[in-house]
Parts: C-alpha cells; structure tokens; sequence
C-alpha cells in the first residue's frame, strides 16, 4: 500500500451517502468538545482519516495544520484519541489529536 491511502469504501469506511445521510446524528451526537477515539483509516499529505469508536457513519478529519512542526502523521491502523473542535460543510467532523496538543503544550 502506498504511504496515502485514500479513504474507500468497505469495511473501512462508511459508504458516503452513509455519512450524508447520518449527518444530522453525527452532528447530535459529537458536539464540539466532546473527547473521541478511533482508528487511523485514511492518510494524505494534508492529514488522517478516522473512524470514529461508536459512530459508524461518521468520518473525522485531524489535519496537518493542527500539527506541531517535526511530528509524522499516524500510520494507517493506529488508535487515536482527541477532541471534536468543528463540524465540516462536507460532512467531516473535524478533530485535534491529544497527541498533537500534548507535543504543543
């Protein structure tokens, strides 16, 4: 597999009318500021792809801009934890990873 992998549909990723038609209750059930964990399943240069623990329709976004200089994006498959801080126009519920607060802090 490459370094990126997009995320696809399967049992990785939630289908995208899924996600679309879930929205509502993603939105409902992950406010800003509430704590999430979830595995890493999708990578590009601009940030990681999660599924997020308890919420099969939801797709969360941790983007490089909110990642200390000299750190690696997680590898594909890592366990991660953090904090919703925005819902997405596209349908994306965006997070910051503790990982990545606790190296700024």
């Amino acid at each position: 597999m490459d370094e990126y992998a997009w995320p696809t549909a399967g049992p990785e990723a939630p289908a995208a009318d899924a996600v679309r038609s879930s929205w509502a209750a993603t939105v409902a059930a992950l406010p800003v500021g509430t704590r999430i964990t979830g595995e890493v399943f999708g990578r590009q240069p601009f940030g990681i792809f999660i599924r997020i623990d308890g919420v099969p329709n939801a797709i969360a976004l941790a983007e490089i801009t909110s990642m200390p200089q000299g750190m690696d994006l997680p590898a594909l498959g890592t366990s991660v934890s953090g904090e919703v801080f925005w819902h997405a126009h596209n349908h994306q519920v965006r997070v910051r990873l503790d990982e990545w607060l606790a190296a700024d802090e």
